[in-house]
């Protein structure tokens, strides 16, 4: 029996293993792909930031701030493989109908994930740009860094993309029965609060503008995901008592 349950366990780390392998491997694939689009990449990132001279006083600045933007884009580019190994290494231990339920769900994780880096991109980083590049230029003249600036765009645009897959989460885990909408209901006020926690957390600025333009997003999301979840719910009861019948 014992060796049994050890045989298991080298099964799933040997399973484990090859799904990381296969997203280092997509993961590669996307930094390479990247690479080749470099400076078209670039003329992307830099637009929030028009108007600014950004500068580099390092040797290797700009080589490492190539392979950042590389390394993100790559990561993007590999989220569906990344989302997929991840489903289809837990999707052993689901049932086949919640199977069924994660792979409707996939297309729109991904989805959802560029949609905040849409929003951060086109929204939240052009006000914010601004608010910083103002401040204090009467006292000293701005010379920006390209590292750091591509570091704060990254960060920001990869956070935004993961907060916005939480109406898909918790629609996915409302229909398995792990979550209520009365309970997200009743968790109203912290979500509200979290919000405005995460909208100071992931802005780069102390201006409370930026951070509302983070947090009511966000507590719209949340909303959503209750009004989601009820939904799912009404659609579960109804066919519970269909399959009764």
């Amino acid at each position: 029996m014992a060796n049994k349950e050890v045989n298991t366990i080298w099964a799933h780390l040997n399973e484990l293993r090859r799904r990381l392998v296969v997203c280092l491997i997509a993961i590669a694939v996307g930094i390479i792909i990247s690479f080749v689009f470099a400076e078209q990449l670039f003329q992307v990132l830099v637009w929030p930031a028009k108007g600014i001279h950004l500068i580099f006083i390092d040797v290797t600045e700009m080589l490492g701030t190539y392979m950042q933007v590389c390394l993100i884009a790559g990561i993007i580019v590999a989220m569906p493989v990344l989302v997929y190994q991840l489903i289809a290494f837990v999707a052993p231990a689901l049932t086949p109908r919640e199977k069924k339920y994660v792979w409707i769900v996939l297309p729109f994780i991904f989805l959802m994930f560029i949609a905040g880096v849409a929003f951060s991109y086109f929204i939240l980083l052009p006000p914010a740009m601004q608010f910083l590049m103002s401040f204090g230029a009467d006292i000293a003249t701005p010379q920006i860094r390209i590292g750091n600036y591509i570091s704060l765009i990254g960060r920001l645009l990869l956070a935004t993309g993961m907060i916005f897959e939480l109406p898909v989460i918790t629609t996915f885990l409302a229909r398995l029965g792990v979550i209520s909408s009365k309970w997200m209901g009743q968790q109203r006020k912290w979500a509200v609060i979290s919000a405005f926690i995460l909208g100071a957390i992931i802005t780069p600025t102390l201006d409370p503008v930026n951070q509302t333009l983070v947090a009511l997003p966000l507590i719209v999301l949340y909303e959503m995901s209750i009004w989601l979840a009820k939904l799912v719910e009404k659609r579960r009861t109804t066919n519970l008592n269909t399959a009764s019948a």
